[in-house]
């Protein structure tokens, strides 16, 4: 009789769990690529959401599953964003905007996504504004929004807007 081995009891417990490894961007969001998204953002002189997400990142699937499932939630950042996912080890090629080229993986390597996952907002133009790791809840969602919309990033970083509120 052979024994299992740790290697085929793990495999099969991920294998039973339905969608632990998964980390595509949430579903009903309309995220496009980042050459896409900043094209579109200065079209519309709109903010920019990346999310930088990864496959198996149990993470990014918790918050697309607890956070990005808000209707509310949904509604706001489709209406008054462009959404940009990014594969944080991925090989496409990207344009920044000074115009250099590089992967997915390179840039988000010069922004620090080495954990996932990572939400960076920017303005029409693609200059950072907030930078947030982790998972994050709908409420926290809200607060960046008004920090962005509110265009604070102009006077206070994202921590003393959230400082402030208190």
């Amino acid at each position: 009789m052979m024994r299992p081995t740790v290697y085929h009891v793990l495999l099969g417990f991920a294998l039973t769990v339905p969608g632990a490894a998964l980390s595509d961007p949430p579903s009903g969001y309309a995220f496009v690529g980042f050459d896409a998204g900043l094209a579109r953002a200065r079209a519309e002189n709109k903010p920019m959401l990346v999310y930088f997400g990864r496959y198996g990142c149990a993470w990014c699937d918790h918050v697309n599953r607890k956070t990005f499932s808000d209707n509310a939630l949904k509604q706001r950042l489709s209406a008054d964003y462009v959404l940009v996912y990014i594969d944080a080890e991925g090989s496409r090629r990207l344009r920044l905007p000074s115009g250099e080229r590089l992967t997915e993986a390179e840039y988000g390597a010069r922004l620090g996504a080495y954990a996932t996952p990572l939400f960076i907002y920017m303005t029409s133009e693609g200059r950072q504004v907030a930078k947030i790791p982790g998972y994050k809840t709908v409420d926290d969602f809200l607060d960046y929004d008004r920090y962005v919309r509110g265009k604070h990033y102009e006077q206070q970083t994202l921590p003393e807007f959230l400082g402030s509120r208190k």
